[in-house]
């Protein structure tokens, strides 16, 4: 049996709340390791809302085969999280199909405290996750 190639992803990764982010990058790479895959490529964005252009490049790249988008929005005093996260789910759904790749979903909020944001540090498992079973099951 011939051994499967390795699944390689590229990672966005919001510099907002960056003690968060960076952990969740960590926790992504170790993942991806466990699961035969490897994060060959990050893009540090200023925030989630900047994400779409990063993606977009990273999965236009033939050597990636699909890419996690990592970041934490907390609440503010205004609705404007409501509105990046709506954006940001919004064009990130829109590039995976566009692109026929998957992008896993590793931005928590919005509404969340930072303490809130920290517990879900590890939802950047589920994103590297995601992409791995998303990719495996379109090869068949």
């Amino acid at each position: 049996m011939a051994k499967e190639e390795k699944i390689r992803i590229g990672a966005a990764v919001s510099e907002f709340n960056y003690d968060i982010t960076m952990m969740m990058l960590e926790q992504a790479k170790e993942h991806a390791i466990f699961l035969g895959a490897e994060i060959t490529f990050i893009v540090k964005v200023p925030g989630v809302f900047d994400m779409g252009l990063v993606i977009k490049k990273l999965l236009e790249k033939k050597d990636v085969d699909g890419v996690i988008a990592l970041g934490a929005v907390i609440e503010g005093e205004t609705e404007h999280d409501d509105l990046v996260i709506q954006h940001a789910a919004r064009k990130i759904a829109d590039l995976s199909i566009e692109y026929d790749k998957p992008v896993g979903f590793g931005i928590s909020g919005p509404g969340m405290t930072r303490l809130q944001a920290e517990d879900r540090i590890e939802r950047a498992k589920a994103a590297v996750e995601a992409v791995v079973k998303l990719h495996r099951r379109l090869k068949l």
